[in-house]
């Protein structure tokens, strides 16, 4: 005959003879659940109670106990009806289990293997320890199975850092990688091929592997220690580092390829927009969002099994998909491809204004162009004075005006908001350069000669980080909340559970209140962190404007220009545990000590290797402007540590000295209130745009 155990979710134990009910027994004191197992030998059910404790209780015990179907209405009755439920042996874990498995390979001895959260133990029948294991990672599944060794037992273990463990014992004798985390795990037989590891994933996928050749336990020998050199290991360390040097100099950081590419990547931008819009938010305010269609190509040379695609816009833009995966075997390899998106996917032709908050001038070396020859989509026909201005709007009401001089060789680009004039400046420089080269002229250059923007800059800056600081706040007072409301569900549970009706002292009111409580931070936690979102895209604008900015004004090349793009902009994302600004103060120190650096000294310091939210921004500044002062001074931006010697240049009005001693910082003190005096209009509360600009875009 079959006899069949199941386990209700409320403790109870049901015993089915084959196809009929049996009877029921509730196990004492049970909450919830754990894992259950039925040793033969012992004719007992061995479970884990939510005591965290092995529990085991004898079949015959069960079957004459108190029927779970038949209690009687009052305490009394109950307690004098039928007999007891008593455990036959107990041993306290002091953690969850996982699993249980009972093992017996000979007919002497059999072991009870439990899985916990940290350990796994192997028990004797009587419930006694035989050995235990500390685990060093998450335990995720087991399987105890016959070892070659005599009276020992090999284990498989596999965990959430996506691997399998093979204990004999307590000996770890084997560890490999799995491309899943596994959820269940058994050693099979499969078309006589034995000793199959079959795993299966949460998603279900099922996996069936071998473990391959004996490791090596090949152990080198010990050389004979000889007495070190420290000058001779001196000068060959220098010719070292001598020859690394004069390599990154001739052939780059990246080494030059010679054969052809196996696979070339291009992409093609639609000249239209797409005729019905496939933007998941159709309408921004009053305007339409319009979404265009980008055909990438890809061309290879050789057949290959896989290639994955990656595509990347900068926010506010989004895709409709930016993962493509073909198969694929071999070494992977990195190609990348940029293109410009046209202009008026974020921008659309408005009128000009005359005043404005934040003003750029551009300087050039040749004659004004027609700014209808430099944006011919964004003329209006209605508008006969567009030859010298041009307004545009993003998406979302944010206006930029674009004028150009009729006398001098200048261009002037104005806003409301400061991180709105990069896109405008950017793509004007762009088509500047790209009309110029159509004409055939080559020496055309741009300039910036007014006063660095850095106060504005800074607000943003603040604006961020003050938005991060609000974010840390609201998640630590959401996890108390969370925590005081698992606290006051145990304490209800606890009563509910309870024999004797008890009065809730309004535990219920306090459940309900914490409970709108926790609503309310995860609601607030989310609306800072869409606004930290648009902060940080603004920010990001901004300093592209302030790079853009620093390269016309120093007459940076591409290089230099990289670098700072490098130290500025190192993040995609912005999150809690790193973020913007710790981030961007390393790299800017990074470059104040080393090619940037006024003397030897500096080079020498040691910078923190860990980096950790800052109590306020200040010293990001400080250093923002100190860059601003060396590169003023002659300083040159180079992935190495020889700079060139510093050359006298000019440095604009707007950007004064940071000291950097007790001496130089009293000299200046009488001059600090000069700073930035024409950049002191900007109000912190500004209106947040909800389209910001971006890098690459073209009509």
């Amino acid at each position: 005959r079959d006899l069949i155990c199941i386990q209700s979710m409320d403790g109870m134990l049901m015993v089915f003879e084959q196809e009929s009910y049996a009877f029921g027994r509730f196990l004492p004191g049970s909450l919830l659940p754990g894992p259950l197992a039925y040793s033969s030998r012992t004719d007992s059910f061995i479970t884990v109670s939510s005591c965290r404790q092995v529990e085991s209780y004898k079949y015959q015990v069960l079957a004459f106990a108190t029927d779970a179907d038949k209690r009687q209405e009052t305490e009394q009755q109950k307690l004098g009806s039928g007999k007891r439920l008593v455990v036959d042996w107990t041993l306290n874990i002091g953690e969850q289990a996982l699993d249980i498995c009972i093992v017996s390979f000979n007919q002497s001895a059999s072991s009870v293997f439990v899985l916990g959260e940290r350990n796994f133990f192997c028990l004797k029948d009587n419930g006694q320890i035989r050995f235990m294991k500390k685990l060093d990672c998450s335990p995720s599944c087991f399987l105890p199975y016959c070892s070659v060794s005599e009276g020992t037992i090999n284990t498989l273990i596999g965990n959430h850092n996506h691997m399998l463990h093979i204990y004999q014992d307590v000996t770890l004798k084997w560890a490999t990688q799995l491309p899943h985390i596994p959820v269940s795990v058994r050693v099979g037989c499969l078309h006589d091929l034995k000793g199959v590891i079959v795993t299966l994933s949460d998603d279900g996928h099922l996996q069936c592997s071998y473990l391959g050749t004996d490791p090596s336990f090949f152990q080198a020998p010990k050389v004979e220690s000889r007495e070190l050199h420290y000058e001779e290991l001196d000068i060959e360390l220098k010719e070292l580092q001598k020859i690394i040097k004069d390599v990154n100099k001739s052939q780059g950081i990246w080494p030059m390829t010679e054969r052809e590419d196996d696979l070339k990547v291009s992409a093609m931008v639609s000249p239209k927009f797409d005729s019905v819009s496939q933007a998941a938010d159709v309408e921004v305010g009053t305007d339409l969002v319009p979404s265009v269609t980008v055909k990438v190509t890809l061309q290879n040379r050789l057949a290959l099994q896989k290639a994955k695609l990656s595509v990347y816009v900068q926010p506010p833009l989004v895709l409709t998909c930016d993962q493509f995966t073909f198969e694929f075997m071999g070494i992977p390899r990195v190609i990348q491809c940029k293109f410009r998106l046209p202009l008026k996917l974020i921008c659309l032709p408005g009128q000009p204004s005359k005043t404005a908050s934040h003003k750029l001038t551009i300087d050039t070396n040749k004659s004004p162009v027609s700014l209808l020859s430099l944006f011919p989509g964004f003329a209006n026909q209605s508008e006969d004075d567009q030859v010298n201005v041009m307004g545009f709007r993003f998406l979302g009401g944010s206006r930029v005006t674009l004028l150009a001089s009729k006398t001098s060789q200048r261009y002037r680009i104005q806003s409301e908001q400061f991180e709105d004039l990069w896109l405008i400046t950017n793509e004007l420089i762009i088509r500047l350069q790209e009309y110029f080269e159509k004409q055939g002229i080559k020496d055309f250059a741009c300039s910036f000669s007014g006063s660095m923007p850095l106060q504005e800059y800074f607000e943003l800056i603040d604006h961020h980080f003050e938005l991060r600081i609000n974010g840390e706040k609201l998640e630590e007072l959401l996890s108390e909340r969370a925590v005081q409301f698992r606290a006051i569900q145990r304490r209800l549970l606890t009563r509910f559970k309870d024999k004797t009706p008890a009065p809730l002292q309004h535990l219920d009111t306090l459940l309900d209140g914490t409970y709108k409580q926790v609503i309310a931070l995860a609601d607030a936690v989310e609306e800072n962190q869409d606004s930290l979102f648009q902060s940080f895209t603004r920010l990001k604008s901004a300093t592209h404007l302030v790079i853009l900015l620093i390269g016309l004004w120093q007459k940076l090349s591409t290089d230099q220009i990289a670098i700072l793009e490098a130290a500025f902009l190192p993040l995609q994302q912005d999150t809690q545990e790193l973020g913007w600004e710790e981030t961007v103060d390393a790299a800017i120190s990074h470059l104040l000590k080393t090619c940037l650096s006024k003397s030897s000294k500096e080079q020498a310091l040691n910078l923190s290797s860990q980096l950790n939210i800052p109590k306020d921004t200040s010293r990001l500044k400080k250093h923002i402007t100190l860059l601003c002062d060396r590169l003023a001074k002659g300083g040159r931006l180079c992935l190495s540590t020889d700079a060139a010697a510093p050359q006298t240049m000019v440095m604009p009005g707007g950007c004064t000295t940071i000291p950097e001693s007790d001496l130089e910082e009293r000299s200046i003190e009488q001059d600090s209130t000069e700073l930035f005096t024409n950049h002191k209009h900007l109000i912190v509360e500004t209106p947040l745009p909800e389209v910001s600009p971006l890098q690459g875009v073209s009509e």
